[in-house]
């Protein structure tokens, strides 16, 4: 098999970093989920030879079921999707059953920026994930049909995220300091009955374990897009020791898990908006792709461009993403705009990414198409799906 096309490394570098990101974020959660547990039922408290323990026995799981195949995580991934449905109502019925809604309602409101900021981190949490669509897209059956995928993709995230941002609503006004806590989980035993705390986080576990066992899984290919010839399980052990080493700093020395989950969002969040500008402009005005110029990569590919690379695409991303960067503020980054501004103060650095790649990537100039389109009976098939 040929190289990967250097241009590769770009993107998949960025989707690697995501995944590490991703990885650690369920790792931790799953081993505060655990502590919790412990501390509710057997009065366990946490310390640091507990929580290195937790955490290496949720990367240890993952890993082992990472193992197990696709096929098996995916069957298991789609029965605890209803259990943490299920659950999810029924902590949500109790928080609006106990809630003392008079209280609730006259909480002094909110500025706009801050609104729209939190908007723009729940848009933060999608747009990390969109590079990740052609590989968990390669599971589906050849015959799934593109506008399900995008109907039952959108729709299923926000009937999972309108809840759940309705449930943060109500618990910040029980816990005003859970935004700055160290530990995001523990809170709940706090004020949740035990019949419902402790199956609902772990529950909660499970579905960590099960996305990050598929996240690693999928390890493998994302190396090889880097063009490192290595057997799947090196690369999901080098993923697992990465979320363990990052997943022991953030529980140990990082102050606030809030923080630097926004932080990792906010700063993600614009380097794939990058990607979003650049991949948007193309399909606009590109009338075709050629599959199998695309599967090529070798030198005579018709997408193979300046020795693998996309002079205009790099551009236009390089670009898009300083723009962005620029109106952008976290605990790990502030931007010199970020300030004093409407696009900073209301967070929409990502926009501003989006906006500067996609409007470059149009003007600049780009080689000519030398693909050749799609037969038009298999066009009209593939849209008859």
């Amino acid at each position: 098999m040929s190289s990967p096309p250097p241009g590769n490394l770009l993107p998949g570098s960025l989707i690697w970093v995501a995944r590490w990101g991703w990885e650690t974020i369920n790792a931790v959660t799953g081993a505060y989920a655990v502590l919790t547990v412990l501390d509710i039922l057997f009065g366990i408290k946490q310390n640091n030879f507990l929580v290195i323990v937790t955490l290496l026995l949720f990367v240890v799981a993952t890993f082992a079921i990472s193992g197990l195949g696709i096929n098996a995580v995916q069957k298991c991934n789609k029965y605890a999707t209803y259990l943490f449905g299920v659950f999810s109502v029924l902590v949500l019925i109790y928080l609006i059953v106990d809630t003392d809604w008079s209280k609730v309602f006259h909480q002094p409101a909110g500025s706009t920026s801050l609104m729209v900021a939190g908007i723009g981190m729940i848009a933060a949490g999608g747009v990390s994930w969109i590079p990740t669509s052609p590989d968990f897209t390669r599971y589906l059956p050849r015959t799934a049909s593109a506008a399900a995928i995008v109907r039952n993709s959108i729709g299923g995230a926000g009937i999972v995220v309108l809840p759940m941002v309705l449930m943060g609503a109500v618990m910040a006004v029980s816990t005003p300091d859970l935004a700055s806590a160290a530990d995001p989980v523990s809170f709940l035993g706090d004020f949740l009955p035990l019949w419902i705390a402790v199956p609902y986080l772990l529950i909660a576990l499970v579905g960590m374990l099960l996305i990050n066992a598929m996240s690693m899984y999928s390890a493998g290919f994302t190396a090889q897009t880097l063009g490192f010839k290595v057997p799947r399980h090196w690369a999901v052990s080098i993923n697992a020791l990465i979320s363990l080493i990052f997943g022991a700093i953030l529980m140990l020395v990082a102050t606030s898990f809030m923080g630097s989950f926004i932080a990792f969002l906010s700063l993600l969040a614009v380097a794939f908006s990058a990607w979003v500008g650049v991949f948007g402009a193309d399909m606009f005005t590109r009338k075709h792709y050629d599959a199998a110029a695309l599967i090529d990569t070798t030198r005579s590919s018709a997408y193979w461009y300046k020795g693998g690379f996309s002079p205009a695409a790099v551009i236009a991303w390089a670009l898009g993403l300083v723009a962005g960067l620029l109106f952008t503020s976290s605990d790990w980054f502030s931007g010199p705009l970020a300030s004093n501004n409407f696009l900073g103060e209301y967070g929409l650095g990502w926009v501003v990414t989006i906006v500067v790649s996609g409007l470059l990537y149009l003007v600049l100039p780009k080689p000519a198409d030398t693909t050749t389109a799609p037969d038009e009976t298999e066009s009209a098939e593939a849209l008859a799906v």
